[in-house]
């Protein structure tokens, strides 16, 4: 468990590896801000006996003179609060990228950054990051995964105009890496990475919103597909949310089709609860998971890991609604009626007591904010 002080902390990058770490229950990282990054006191005293500096932050779109001269002036910056730290930092390690060195603005600015990062002698761990892509990326900025999925979110269709090869890694594993995180999760420091063409990605993208549409789930064989369709749903919360249930009834009685998977595993579940009583309070970091009240009333309540909006979901059971969880976002759902509540539960993979990828956290917090949702 080491001791981290991060730049870029608030960047697409930067807040999965706080993400992760929150799960993980290591201490929270030093965050070092850019206000920090001009004033070398203030970066001294905030790397001063850290394990490890963690350098994030970065310029990646804009003028292509403005993108170079902010990754070297940010490298600058910290290397120059390095050096006057009283208690130098064990190592610090630097999100490069695999175009460093291409000859472009962008590329040899990281590559000089990553040079200077190197002349204050300490040792500097250069990672060469390719494509990451993952939740709540920045359309139009963080990668043309993040587009995709906008684009499709909301009812469009990508544009492919150049097709070319792309080496995708999620953001998940390149966090793991980036903070020294062992495998043995959902996660996977060895950054597999998955190479797939831009209009091949772009079809496959616009195959699971086709079938999302309607609430079936796409056919997720391996373990990129997951994560494509979890960054797909990122897009998508809370905007598509409930999704309403056709419910079909005769003679006999009633009957509701809550979960339609395409060619994949998973796991359903039916669980009471008492009045009054709470289910949940944690989030996942990969695991896709679908409620469905079927009797009763309760209300489920979200928020994205490390904000304090509080989104809020009245649900029935005389009106089933679906309403997939999205990856790091904590949720919990509590009995509001009188009687005793049915809710359904299904998850795309089956439950590993050795890895549950369940971690724990309340999800209201001091100061929250409560949005009512579909009220």
């Amino acid at each position: 468990m080491l001791r981290l002080a991060v730049t870029g902390a608030g960047g697409f990058l930067g807040w999965h590896v706080r993400v992760l770490l929150r799960a993980l229950g290591w201490p929270e990282p030093t965050v070092i801000t850019r206000g920090d990054l001009a004033d070398p006191a203030a970066v001294a005293a905030k790397v001063a006996g850290v394990d490890r500096v963690l350098h994030l932050a970065g310029v990646n779109r804009g003028e292509p003179a403005e993108v170079a001269a902010g990754n070297v002036q940010l490298a600058a910056q910290l290397a120059d609060g390095l050096r006057h730290a009283a208690v130098p930092p064990g190592s610090v390690l630097f999100a490069n990228s695999v175009q460093a060195g291409n000859g472009t603005p962008y590329g040899d600015s990281k590559a000089t950054a990553a040079g200077i990062l190197a002349d204050t002698g300490l040792p500097v761990d250069d990672v060469l990051l390719p494509n990451l892509y993952g939740e709540h990326g920045r359309p139009y900025y963080n990668s043309a995964v993040a587009t995709f999925c906008r684009v499709l979110a909301e009812g469009g269709h990508p544009e492919v105009h150049a097709d070319r090869e792309l080496s995708l890694v999620h953001v998940t594993d390149a966090a793991a890496r980036i903070a020294g995180v062992p495998a043995g999760g959902s996660w996977d420091p060895a950054m597999p990475a998955l190479r797939v063409g831009v209009r091949e990605l772009a079809d496959r993208l616009a195959r699971m919103a086709a079938t999302y549409r309607t609430g079936e789930i796409p056919s997720l064989t391996d373990r990129h597909d997951v994560r494509l369709f979890n960054t797909y749903r990122s897009h998508c919360f809370p905007a598509h949310y409930p999704m309403p249930l056709p419910r079909r009834a005769d003679p006999r009685g009633e009957l509701v089709e809550t979960v339609k998977a395409h060619g994949g595993s998973g796991q359903t579940f039916c669980s009471t609860t008492r009045p009054g009583i709470t289910r949940g309070e944690h989030f996942h970091l990969a695991k896709v998971e679908r409620f469905v009240v079927l009797r009763g009333s309760a209300e489920i309540s979200l928020r994205r890991v490390g904000s304090t909006e509080v989104l809020r979901f009245p649900v029935d059971g005389d009106e089933p609604v679906l309403i997939d969880m999205p990856t790091m976002w904590v949720h919990k759902l509590v009995n509001t009626g009188a009687d005793e509540l049915v809710t359904l539960f299904w998850t795309n993979e089956l439950f590993d007591p050795g890895r549950p990828d369940t971690w724990p956290e309340a999800v209201e917090q001091t100061r929250a904010k409560p949005v009512a949702v579909g009220a």
